[in-house]
Formats: structure tokens, sequence, C-alpha cells
């Protein structure tokens, strides 16, 4: 056999196990992609998040809204997966009870229930009620005070005792209340201080009575709480009594004076010791009796004043238009 066939058949067997392999290949990717286009899907997990800034008694609609992926299987309690979900129809919508910003995900705690109003009892918890004081802008903090909030209420008052005699207290009425609304705001992202004329409260029965009658017999202030702080102080009325001495400030007592003060006490002390003895010898000085000296008193003589005779007289002449006026001498 020739060496020309020998090397025509191996390249036809290669070119065999060439087309067996890229066939079986072939063949087995295809099965896998059938595979894989009968099998079940598995379901999708999204979170539907405000697409814009929604505000307290905004409608919510489909354009303000969009779903993203959400991988994990735990979900935020009260989340929507989908946008129907959320919107509803148009015979019963739905309203933002919280501010909601981009990118926040749309909770069934910050939006109502489908065809109810954003109205403030909407947002009080079971069992609280919604309270109005009036306020100044001292009274309200400057403004600063805002919704959610959480203030102490003080109240001062004027109170008469069996003798007649009148006595002003400060007590701590209530405190950590939480802010439902100033004025006609309920929005809790405006943050920017404005002059109002009335604060809503969250509080229960018992506080509402306790504002009402405070309202009556006294003046109500705020005082704004840190936005950390929960814990409940022990407070005492603050009479005028208490108003003498004067407390000293936390961060004058946290600082050290080096001895600078002491230094300077020292200083104050000897100059007041130098002005007692000073003063001492002069009241010495004064008791000590005072001679009497005669005191002629002479009387001056006022020659009266003559007026000064005038050595001119003025003498008007008329020239057709004008009036002329010339100076004539007196013989004396």
């Amino acid at each position: 056999m020739r060496s020309s066939t020998i090397v025509s058949l191996a390249v036809a067997v290669l070119l065999a196990f060439a087309a067996v392999f890229a066939t079986r290949t072939y063949l087995t990717d295809q099965q896998a992609r059938l595979a894989a286009a009968n099998a079940p899907k598995s379901e999708q997990r999204t979170l539907v998040v405000a697409a814009k800034p929604m505000r307290f008694g905004d409608r919510v609609r489909p354009e303000n809204l969009k779903t993203i992926p959400w991988p994990s299987e735990q979900r935020p309690d009260g989340s929507f997966q989908t946008l129907e979900m959320v919107v509803g129809n148009d015979d019963a919508p739905r309203y933002a009870m919280e501010a909601i910003d981009p990118g926040e995900p749309v909770l069934a705690s910050k939006i109502t229930g489908a065809g109810e109003r954003a109205t403030l009892s909407a947002a009080l918890d079971q069992g609280m009620k919604a309270v109005s004081i009036r306020v100044n802008d001292v009274l309200g903090v400057a403004g600063f005070v805002r919704p959610s909030d959480r203030v102490d209420v003080l109240l001062t008052r004027v109170i008469r005792a069996q003798n007649g005699s009148e006595q002003t207290y400060v007590d701590v009425l209530l405190q950590g209340v939480k802010v439902l609304a100033v004025d006609q705001t309920a929005d809790e992202r405006k943050d920017e201080p404005s002059v109002v004329k009335t604060v809503t409260f969250e509080v229960t029965t018992d506080e509402a009575q306790r504002l009402t009658l405070g309202s009556t017999i006294g003046t109500l202030s705020l005082a704004l709480r840190n936005i950390a702080s929960s814990n409940v102080e022990q407070t005492r009325p603050i009479t005028v009594a208490d108003l003498g001495g004067g407390l000293i400030s936390t961060e004058l007592t946290n600082n050290t004076d080096d001895g600078r003060f002491e230094t300077i006490e020292k200083l104050v002390r000897k100059v007041g010791d130098e002005l007692g003895s000073r003063i001492d010898s002069v009241e010495g000085k004064m008791k000590q009796p005072v001679r009497e000296k005669q005191v002629q008193i002479v009387e001056r003589k006022v020659e009266p004043v003559l007026p000064v005779e005038p050595k001119w007289a003025t003498v008007g002449v008329w020239n057709t238009t004008k009036r002329e006026e010339h100076r004539v001498g007196l013989i004396q």
C-alpha cells in the first residue's frame, strides 16, 4: 500500500472523530437549553420603593413608585412586591401619611388604607388623642419644634396663699410628648424653622386633661428634647426664691481653673480689705466735732444797666419801584 493512501485514510479517520465530537457537543448543548426552558421559573423577588418624594397628604400614584430587585428572603414589615398592591384603583386611592423620599421602601404604616383619607386622626396610635395648645415665638422654641420631635411641656402659674401673698411656680407638666403637627403642617421632613401659633401633640386622655387645664390656669411653654433622649427626669417646682445664686453651667464645672481663680479671689479679698480700712478711717474722721466757722455774707450792690442810646437812625426812601434805607447820625 502506498504511503499516500495511508495518509488519506488517517486524515479521514481524524475528520470522522472530529465530526462525531462536534455533533455530540451540539446535541448536549441543545438538550441543556431545552431542559432550562422547560424547567419552572423561580419567583423573582422585588420591592416597591418611592421614585419621587412624597409628603403628607400626597396621593400615591404609579409614576411616584418603582420596583427594585430584592434578593433576600427577608422583607421589611409592611412592604409591597408589586405596584398594583400599593396603588389600588381610582375609586379607593391611597395617600401618604408620612414623608417618603426617593429610594425609600413604601410601607403600609406610611400610607393610608384603600379609600381612606390622609387625616391626622389616621396618624394617631391606638388609644391616643391629639391636643393643640397656643404658643408664640418664645414659648414655641423660636419655631424650631417640628413634627415628630419630642418636647417637655412647662407650666407657669401663680398660686395665692392664705395670707394673700402670691407665689409663682414653674412645673414640668409633661415629658417626652410627641409633636404631631405645627400649625397645619404635619410634614416631618420640613426642617426650616418658622414662627407658629399652635402645636399639636399626641397624648393620652390623662395628658390631654392636664394640657387643657394647664392652658386655662397658667402659661404653657415648650422645651425641645434631644432626638435620642427618652429618659424620665425627676423634677420639682421652681419658685422665685430658686432664682438667686445661679446654677453653674455644666461646661464651667468641667473646666479646671489651674489656680487662676484662687489668685483672683485673693486679690479681690485684698482690695476689699484695703477699701474697708479706708472707709473706716473716713467714717472716724466724719464723727469728730466740726468747728463752727462764722461766715459773713456780704451783699453785693448791683448797679442798674442803662440802655445804650443809638448813635444813628435809619431813614427809608422810596425811589419809584424800590425802597432804599440810609443811616443818619444823631446829634449828641
